[in-house]
């Protein structure tokens, strides 16, 4: 998986039992997938079709640092499916990272209009490319 992007929990962001209120880690999570998906595409016409179920691990506290991971699970002619996986990192123990919360995200390419439209034959070329398997 690609590290996307870090956050810092602050007080602002806890709920009422004391840890990361799960919207602002989904929000987090949603404009992480949406970098990498509008990145790897090549294309800022990137929306968010799906939120797939958000199985959240462990509790996170205010000051605990986060890394938010993704990867391709798969390419569509209009859509691209995002793994993405949030995780707590210690500071103290050379950063030893545990899984906070999973799920997958789905972007569909829109054009002006919002009507899906096909994702760039180059990228997807690319994409199949790489996660073929190899022949020996």
């Amino acid at each position: 998986m690609d590290l996307i992007n870090k956050k810092i929990c602050m007080t602002k962001d806890i709920g009422i039992h004391g840890n990361l209120f799960g919207g602002i880690l989904l929000a987090w999570i949603d404009e992480a997938a949406a970098a990498y998906a509008t990145e790897y595409c090549h294309t800022p016409n990137m929306v968010t079709l799906k939120v797939a179920e958000m199985i959240f691990k462990k509790p996170v506290k205010a000051g605990q640092h986060l890394r938010i991971y993704g990867a391709v699970e798969s390419l569509g002619k209009t859509s691209i499916t995002l793994r993405m996986e949030a995780r707590k990192y210690n500071l103290y123990s050379g950063g030893e990272e545990t899984i906070v919360c999973t799920t997958n995200i789905t972007f569909v390419r829109i054009d002006e209009d919002g009507t899906p439209t096909p994702i760039g034959e180059t990228i997807r070329r690319r994409h199949f490319e790489k996660t073929a398997p190899s022949i020996s």
